[in-house]
């Protein structure tokens, strides 16, 4: 593919993280929580631009867990984003969504799949469908662009209208194949 087909094939593929934000919108979220990640930087740079939505940046992913039960109780819709790798941190705070029946929507970046240059994110990558199934927690995937609206749209409507907690798993695929940082 030469350089203009692959500008012009860059310029039509589908905004998947502008689909999730408008449909988050859409389900009234009003808090968005996240450890930094760089599959999620477009989705978070929509937040922080969105006067209606409170961002909360967090130094562990179960203090998303926490953060999304308090918006609850407060009458907010909350999402937590993170990577598959911090998955691990929530398993112990998962048990309280579920205990309480409060809603969870979580949406996850995968690591440790599609093209993995780094061997120690593949365990938990490996384990984060598991994880989040036996505590209770349905799991739903994005496998393509196309199809993000719709995944996050099922995913909010079971969480939100059924109080259930969601795991929304976002394919490595998507976010393209990462590098190692050389001299950084």
């Amino acid at each position: 593919m030469d350089i203009v087909a692959l500008d012009e094939a860059v310029k039509s593929a589908p905004d998947w993280p502008l689909d999730i934000f408008e449909m988050l919108k859409q389900f009234d979220v009003s808090q968005i929580s996240y450890v930094p990640d760089a599959g999620h930087s477009r989705l978070i740079d929509l937040a922080h631009a969105d006067e209606n939505i409170k961002t909360t940046v967090l130094t562990t992913e179960e203090e998303g867990i926490a953060l999304c039960a308090g918006a609850w109780i407060g009458g907010d819709r909350s999402i937590l984003l993170m990577q598959s790798s911090g998955v691990g941190n929530c398993v112990n705070m998962l048990s309280l969504m579920n205990t309480c029946r409060m809603p969870l929507l979580t949406l996850v970046t995968m690591r440790g799949e599609w093209s993995e240059f780094n061997p120690w994110q593949i365990p938990m990558g490996s384990a984060t469908p598991g994880a989040f199934e036996l505590m209770g927690v349905t799991v739903l995937r994005i496998h393509s662009p196309e199809e993000a609206g719709e995944v996050v749209s099922a995913g909010a409507s079971l969480a939100f209208n059924g109080d259930r907690q969601v795991a929304i798993l976002i394919s490595q695929r998507m976010l393209g194949k990462k590098k190692w940082m050389e001299g950084k």
